[in-house]
């Protein structure tokens, strides 16, 4: 099998991705989710969840190492309505212990992530915010951006160095 540079490390449904089949990237989720509709009438709307492997990011079934680049989306709502809502199905529902769960997930791809290799950590702050988040991961990213309609969607990087310690 030949070594993939990137890794997706809950992909859900690849939302962002302009080549969802890019063979650079490893995707991986904790869930399969075969095409379906979700949803009602002209509400009604696709979605499939098909990663490369299915782990859950907190426990990552790869080297320490692995990959140059890694990007940590998790899911970011703690409410969505019923669990086979098409938000809950989108963008998953986090346990009411999201902070070990945020803080755990991070530290795992720090630990796949190859020395001078870049994580990307894309957040939606709806019910969340972002402040909040880097008090449970304990760091700081080195820069981020903000987008989206309403201008919750932040982007946010790290980067751990090869040299003794990681700077985030």
């Amino acid at each position: 099998m030949e070594e993939k540079l990137i890794l997706d490390a809950c992909c859900g449904g690849k939302m962002f991705w302009f080549d969802k089949q890019n063979p650079n990237v490893e995707f991986c989720d904790k869930r399969v989710v075969e095409s379906m509709m979700v949803g009602k009438g002209r509400n009604a709307r696709a979605f499939e969840c098909n990663p490369d492997t299915v782990a859950d990011f907190k426990h990552l079934p790869f080297a320490d190492e692995s990959f140059y680049l890694v990007v940590f989306d998790p899911p970011h709502l703690l409410r969505a309505g019923k669990e086979k809502s098409y938000m809950a199905q989108k963008y998953g529902i986090l346990p009411q212990d999201w902070k070990t769960e945020i803080h755990d997930g991070f530290h795992e791809c720090m630990r796949v992530l190859r020395p001078n290799g870049t994580l990307i950590f894309k957040w939606n702050e709806v019910q969340i915010t972002v402040t909040e988040i880097k008090k449970a991961i304990g760091v700081d990213p080195l820069f981020g951006h903000i987008s989206g309609k309403k201008s919750n969607t932040h982007w946010l990087c790290f980067m751990k160095l090869a040299v003794g310690r990681d700077v985030f």
